[in-house]
């Protein structure tokens, strides 16, 4: 390890705030670009701000473009912030950090890096016991929950047979909900088809991992429920107790919106009471009550105890509901 990354290393120790391991210096070596991509980029970046405390426990000051993101409180209006967005070339291996579409119309995916993070807690027997889990390798998952307008391109090419309602909250940057495990899968398949790029639903501890982005609290921003941070019932203000538009609240550190309300999301995993001889390697359980799957994050239609990081929950594969959505993940290699 050269002398650049012990003094990365000894920052990341004096600023704390951040329980992920990196594996190699090597991926050192690549997050530090990343700092210093970011830091270099337009003081506006809403993206970019996240990431560096996430990662690094570092906060940098924002310039926000609109009232609605002042100080990442409130409500961020879609499209009003500069992402990096990068189109997924056939030869390119995204690095973690970096942001992109495989289409035009494909979603908005960032890479997470490989670390190792504390998952579960002792709130309730189906969270425990907490276990470390190692993800050995970074992946792409989807910035935000599965929007009815790429659901209903998927029905419009044949890749999805069914067309959900929107109980008449609008569909387009809508989360698409009222959708089973089953109808999540079968559009995993069609994106596969359609980029020639391995997309499926996150396993259980892929999700969680996501969504702490390197935090240990209950929530990703905090002990506390707070306001403004989510959309559920008892997250502060006015509960609407409907969906709202994707990327509506602030992103975790890893970039991330609506990990905690809005949409519950499908994973991968059966269903298990607990986490005894759970994976430690954050693989999908495929064992248990595979009838029922896991889904993560709570929603709308749930209280705020649903939203935490940890919380989790199950329903039968073929069963929809209203306040069930999805988000993807993509293989990087």
């Amino acid at each position: 390890m050269d002398k650049m990354q012990r003094l990365f290393l000894s920052s990341i120790n004096l600023l704390g705030g951040v329980d992920v391991v990196f594996k190699q210096s090597a991926e050192i070596t690549t997050m530090l670009r990343l700092v210093l991509l970011l830091v270099g980029l337009s003081g506006t970046s809403v993206l970019a701000a996240p990431l560096l405390h996430a990662q690094f426990g570092i906060q940098q000051s924002v310039a926000p473009e609109s009232a609605s993101v002042q100080e990442f409180g409130g409500p961020v209006a879609r499209g009003q912030h500069k992402d990096l967005v990068l189109i997924g070339a056939q030869s390119a291996v995204p690095e973690p950090g970096e942001v992109f579409r495989d289409c035009p119309d494909c979603a908005e995916m960032v890479v997470v890096p490989p670390g190792e993070f504390d998952m579960g807690s002792r709130e309730t027997p189906f969270e425990s016991p907490p276990h470390r889990v190692t993800i050995a390798k970074s992946y792409a998952i989807a910035r935000r929950e599965t929007t009815f307008g790429e659901w209903d391109a998927c029905v419009a090419e044949g890749g999805c047979t069914y067309k959900p309602d929107d109980h008449g909250w609008g569909r387009g940057n809508q989360p698409v909900i009222d959708v089973s495990w089953a109808d999540a899968k079968s559009f995993v398949v069609w994106l596969t088809q359609k980029t020639g790029r391995a997309y499926r639903l996150p396993s259980e501890a892929e999700w969680e991992y996501a969504a702490r982005a390197g935090t240990t609290s209950k929530y990703w921003w905090g002990k506390d429920i707070g306001k403004s941070n989510a959309n559920c019932d008892g997250c502060g203000g006015v509960s609407l107790h409907k969906t709202m538009p994707t990327g509506s609240f602030r992103p975790n550190g890893f970039g991330l919106y609506d990990t905690s309300g809005n949409a519950y999301e499908w994973v991968a995993d059966c269903w298990n009471d607990s986490y005894a001889k759970a994976p430690k390697d954050g693989s999908a359980w495929t064992s248990g009550q595979c009838s029922q799957r896991v889904l993560r994050g709570g929603s709308f239609a749930n209280n705020f105890s649903a939203a935490r990081s940890a919380a989790r929950f199950r329903y039968d594969i073929d069963v929809r509901y209203y306040a069930n959505g999805f988000r993807v993940v993509r293989d990087l290699q």
